[in-house]
């Protein structure tokens, strides 16, 4: 197996980021076991940073740690989406709030652009792109909170609600549901409506939990 070099960045966010990434796209199934020797191989380290890695993933929720016997991949369950869920809309609808309050010109102009790129991947059905899109103006309005606090309680659950989302089959009705949400959050926000943006934000969310527990329930 040839040796991966991980995302740039410390050896630990890499291995951390490296691995979450196998587990949100499937490479490593729900209640596998983590192969720590492949890994060590694949990303070029030892089991010493690799053991770090995963207790810190163990902290996000993405894996479970096997007290002598190493580690295996947590699975989902429609609970953990709705506990999940609840909790991010109100993150969101706070990161909203507070966005239109202490947003800059030039960070709404940035908000716009990001907005518009992703419809041109939508109008193209380039889906892995428009996530990237979709997620870059989530983090866009965290940012404009500027609310530590807030950002890294946000983080702390940003990957476990990636990976329930990639479980989820996007219908094309979906689809251009969440589009047209997305263009009512734009809106919003560009008015600095704190109200309507804190409950669109948190709608957008209880939408998105109600497709993964459908995905969820189906398998």
């Amino acid at each position: 197996m040839d040796t991966i070099a991980p995302p740039r960045g410390s050896l630990h966010e890499r291995l951390v980021a490296g691995v979450r990434d196998m587990i949100v796209e499937g490479e490593l199934a729900a209640g596998a076991r983590i192969p720590e020797r492949l890994l060590c191989e694949r990303f070029g380290v030892s089991r010493t940073p690799l053991r770090e890695a995963l207790k810190a993933l163990a902290s996000e929720g993405m894996v479970e740690l096997l007290p002598n016997r190493g580690a295996r991949v947590t699975r989902l369950t429609e609970r953990d989406v709705d506990d999940m869920f609840q909790v991010m809309a109100a993150l969101e609808a706070l990161s909203g709030t507070l966005a239109c309050e202490r947003i800059t010109e030039p960070e709404l102009a940035e908000i716009r652009a990001l907005h518009y790129q992703m419809l041109a991947h939508y109008m193209r059905r380039q889906l892995p792109d428009y996530f990237r899109l979709n997620q870059a103006i989530h983090e866009a309005i965290m940012e404009a909170a500027r609310n530590p606090a807030l950002k890294a309680t946000h983080q702390s659950l940003a990957g476990r609600i990636r990976r329930a989302r990639y479980l989820a089959n996007m219908s094309e009705e979906r689809w251009a549901a969440a589009v047209a949400e997305h263009e009512a959050i734009l809106e919003a926000l560009l008015a600095r409506d704190a109200t309507r943006l804190g409950e669109l934000l948190a709608q957008h969310l209880r939408n998105k939990s109600a497709v993964v527990r459908a995905a969820l329930a189906a398998l």
